[in-house]
């Protein structure tokens, strides 16, 4: 008996299950209490089947409280039973459990509306399903269900992603300097040379649009896609550097194994072939400007040198670098999240 809680535990919230269960039953329970309340001012049979000039079937009134209890507790079940196996995605077990109280709700509000409309009278035939209590219990069954989606937390079920979140912690724990060697930069042009396309690119694009405007689409597109590779995603964490054209094009990556030293200059872009990515004089360049940047010595003798915006930023991720490069010089490899 144990082992198969257990085993339930493992597959189900048995808090949700419980619940699922429990609330059709005491809802059918207390509609079927009601309906013997009304017993004495309801004929015999009842309708259970309504057109525009009154009821068309009819039933015992046993038949009626049964047979209502029944589809109740049926349709609750069957979507409130949808929110207690853990293997569903939160979300949906939140919606399904806020979904099973509306439609219990209005399963009750329904069947208690067709007695409601025969009380007081001698023949079913003349009766009506009543709109006013249709109307309240439908209207509350709305709002009942989204408090529950709001309210409800299913009980949580360990995944694959909380093993990698457990592992990057159990990494902080043992260096809690980790947090310090990770690093995000982003890199632009002045806004001198953004204006300057503007000028010369963007403004002839809408006079050539005119006459050809497919021609004028075509150089504005372009001189979009220009000033976008002048903005550029530096990233450096403990596995080395990585840099990004326009941010999502990868051009440079390098392992912290790789790197001999880094150290944060003030560059010419001419010295290294002009702005954009260059290759030239044996050296790797990604500058966006001349000014601030850091220039990378690798292992095997070859340069890199991209833009670091500001003084400040390229001495962070020289030092940066120059960290990261020294801890894997001590391992075997570099370590990795």
């Amino acid at each position: 008996m144990g082992k198969m809680r257990g085993k339930m535990r493992e597959n189900w919230d048995l808090r949700a299950l419980r619940f699922a269960i429990a609330f059709p039953l005491l809802l059918a329970a207390a509609f079927a209490v009601c309906a013997l309340m009304l017993r004495n001012t309801l004929p015999e049979p009842v309708a259970i089947a309504w057109n525009a000039d009154g009821g068309s079937s009819f039933a015992p009134f046993p038949a009626y409280v049964l047979g209502g209890g029944g589809i109740l507790v049926v349709a609750g079940w069957l979507v409130f039973i949808q929110a207690a196996p853990l293997s569903r995605p939160v979300i949906m077990r939140r919606i399904m459990m806020g979904l099973g109280l509306m439609v219990s709700l209005f399963v009750t509000a329904v069947l208690a509306a067709g007695l409601v409309g025969q009380s007081g009278l001698a023949d079913a035939r003349m009766s009506h399903v009543d709109a006013t209590v249709l109307a309240l219990g439908a209207g509350a069954a709305l709002p009942m269900g989204i408090v529950m989606m709001m309210a409800f937390k299913p009980d949580p079920r360990w995944t694959s992603e909380d093993d990698a979140a457990l592992a990057i912690e159990v990494v902080h724990a043992k260096d809690p300097s980790l947090t310090e060697d990770s690093m995000l930069l982003w890199v632009h042009a002045r806004s001198s040379v953004f204006v300057m396309i503007a000028v010369a690119a963007v403004f002839p694009a809408t006079l050539i649009a005119i006459a050809l405007p497919w021609l004028g689409a075509l150089l504005a597109v372009a001189a979009i896609v220009g000033a976008s590779f002048l903005f550029v995603r530096v990233r450096a964490d403990r596995r080395g550097l990585q840099v990004f054209l326009a941010g999502v094009l990868k051009v440079m990556t390098v392992s912290a194994a790789d790197i001999a030293g880094a150290a944060a200059q003030d560059v010419r872009a001419a010295d290294f072939g002009g702005w954009g990515l260059r290759h030239h004089g044996g050296a790797t360049a990604m500058l966006v400007s001349s000014g601030p940047a850091v220039v990378v010595r690798q292992v095997d003798g070859r340069k890199l040198a991209l833009s670091a915006g500001s003084v400040a930023a390229a001495d962070s991720l020289a030092g940066l670098l120059n960290r990261v490069a020294a801890r894997a010089r001590r391992s075997d490899e570099p370590p990795s999240l």
